[in-house]
């Protein structure tokens, strides 16, 4: 098949397709290669060729949405310009399913903070180590990022978490970071920085209410497990 999708017959390209039936009964294939918008002439092949091949080479939707720009240009007919106008389409995806929390939105539990960070974090490569800090009403003044990397105790120190609460005049905060791995259970670094800190939360009258893992599709809670 050429690269020239207007060749094809009308009712099986994929923009009239989607105007005629909706976005929903597009494949991802297809979906793809209207955000490509073109094929690649140098090699005889559609934009939904390529749309196929995409898939083909990274498995998944997500497996896509976490690739970098220059593992997408790996793909042949995929350029710098195509593999941009992918990587914008998807995150504008994954901000359109997240719920930003909002300044001064009452913290309820620890599944409303999952709930509005879940599609932000799932598919983060590396663990960011957050804080939200509340006021005396527990409503969320803003969040915090601490650090970037894997936990341990010298990139997230209490004063780096609580400089930040003292700045904000917080009345408590929440701890939570991602693990890239998919699986929320704390690690024993983990149990140890969250021990550490609600020790110099006490200290400083600033409570931690929660520590809160963000995992792929789960979370766990320190406070939920009876462990703060």
């Amino acid at each position: 098949m050429g690269s020239g999708i207007k060749d094809w017959p009308e009712n099986e390209r994929p923009r009239e397709k989607l105007l005629r039936l909706g976005s929903g009964a597009l494949s991802e294939a297809e979906l793809l290669a209207l955000i490509l918008g073109s094929g690649d002439a140098a090699s005889n092949r559609s934009a939904l060729d390529l749309g196929r091949a995409l898939l083909t080479e990274f498995g998944a939707l997500r497996r896509l949405a976490d690739a970098s720009c220059s593992e997408l240009q790996r793909v042949k007919g995929v350029g710098l310009a195509k593999a941009t106008s992918i990587k914008a389409a998807l995150e504008l995806s994954n901000r359109c399913k997240a719920r930003p929390l909002e300044s001064l939105a009452s913290y309820t539990s620890p599944s409303q903070v999952f709930e509005h960070l879940n599609y932000e974090f799932r598919d983060r490569r590396k663990e960011y180590f957050m804080a939200l800090l509340l006021d005396g009403k527990n409503r969320i003044i803003r969040r915090a990022q601490i650090s970037e990397g894997s936990l341990n105790q010298s990139l997230v120190h209490p004063r780096e978490v609580f400089n930040v609460a003292v700045r904000e005049s917080a009345a408590a905060l929440i701890l939570l970071h991602n693990h890239p791995t998919g699986d929320p259970t704390p690690s024993p670094e983990d149990l140890e920085v969250t021990r550490r800190l609600c020790e110099a939360g006490e200290l400083m009258g600033i409570k931690v209410l929660d520590h809160i893992i963000i995992g792929d599709g789960s979370f766990y809670s320190f406070t939920e497990r009876g462990i703060m």
